[in-house]
């Protein structure tokens, strides 16, 4: 009995977490295809009357800004993503390869760190920011994706760990010194744990609304130029749902191929 009762909860639980995950994108789906007067007479799981109708994703890229925003996230993206990396991997380096005072206190100030709400430091962040001459700026936005990423830094620390110390203490009798040994040894050797903080912190990046819409008002990201379709009377659900789906697709494909890498990074981070 239990050979037949284990497999059928098994593909029950597949099915039910397939039409959980499903569901959603089909209404979202639905509603990109319908006009709004369609949209305003139908159920949310109403099949469109036409299939075909993609005005409404002409519209948004026309009238919403979305290839601004996909440049000005495709900007902040890359440059907060090279930053993340190079700060995280030298301060990775630097704990983990080092002995100098103060070393599990600094480690532990890290822990601190990811348990402090973001919220609670906009205040002083936003004073800084603007003390500073960034606001409206994307620059502000690429300071603080890069310097608030703790998350990776302990990525990297345990990828670093697992790299023998005898590579390093070869070099240094070749003649290398610490920047040579991170450049030509460390960095190489920390592919996967890259490519893990590449997918995970991109997709943060490319998801984040509240950063972007507070501090870069005059330019659109990906994320806010949704928001250029709810006014003050009302939402146009209908053109929402098409650049919901449009914004999407780069996340889709992205998975499909960097799926390998994700789990190849996070299973390799788990053992490690």
């Amino acid at each position: 009995m239990s050979r037949v009762i284990a497999p059928f909860f098994k593909y029950a639980s597949l099915v039910l977490a397939a039409i959980v995950v499903l569901l959603p994108i089909s209404v979202v789906l639905f509603a990109s295809l319908k006009t709004q007067q369609e949209y305003a007479t139908t159920g949310p799981l109403d099949p469109p009357s036409n299939w075909f109708n993609l005005e409404n994703f002409g519209i948004v890229i026309d009238e919403g800004d979305m290839i601004a925003g996909f440049v000005n996230t495709a900007i902040v993206l890359v440059v907060s993503l090279v930053g993340t990396i190079l700060i995280g991997t030298m301060a990775a380096y630097s704990v983990d390869r080092f002995a100098f005072r103060g070393k599990k206190l600094v480690l532990g100030l890290f822990l601190v760190a990811t348990l402090i709400p973001s919220v609670t430091s906009q205040v002083a962040t936003f004073q800084i920011v603007s003390g500073l001459g960034l606001y409206n700026t994307k620059a502000a936005l690429i300071l603080l994706f890069m310097g608030t990423d703790i998350i990776a830094i302990y990525i990297f620390i345990q990828f670093i760990s697992s790299i023998p110390v005898s590579l390093d203490e070869a070099a240094k009798l070749d003649g290398a010194n610490a920047w040579t040994i991170y450049w030509r040894i460390i960095l190489p050797n920390l592919k996967p744990a890259i490519a893990t903080v590449i997918i995970i912190k991109g997709i943060a990046i490319y998801n984040e609304f509240y950063l972007p819409f507070l501090y870069l008002k005059s330019e659109p990201m990906i994320s806010t130029a949704l928001f250029n379709f709810k006014g003050p009377f009302g939402a146009q659900w209908e053109l929402i749902a098409a650049a919901t789906l449009v914004v999407i697709v780069p996340t889709v494909i992205a998975f499909v191929f960097l799926q390998r890498w994700i789990y190849k990074g996070l299973v390799a981070g788990a053992v490690k």
